[in-house]
């Protein structure tokens, strides 16, 4: 059975239009628990808020949504460095 996600987490899914925007798919690379999904989108055709609370990013060849609110994202903190210590999470 699968874990239900929390109010805290978030959700994402990436509809992609053909088997060759996938670039990688790895699990357990770098952990036994660990799923790397790396492919393209494209050339970005548009990004918004789809009902305020749904990020979408659409490109040529997929797009990717992530349940994120704009509000959310206003209120993140700014670092220099974007991605920076994103491996202690």
């Amino acid at each position: 059975m699968e874990d239900e996600p929390d109010d805290k987490e978030r959700i994402f899914s990436v509809d992609l239009r053909a088997r060759n925007a996938v670039r990688t798919v790895s699990v357990g690379n770098g952990g036994p628990d660990e799923i790397l999904i790396e492919g393209t989108l494209g050339m970005l055709e548009k990004a918004s808020f789809g009902e305020g609370v749904v990020l979408e990013l659409v490109g040529t060849k997929g797009i990717l949504r992530v349940d994120l609110t704009r509000e959310e994202t206003l209120a993140m903190p700014r670092t220099a460095n974007p991605g920076e210590g994103d491996e202690q999470r």
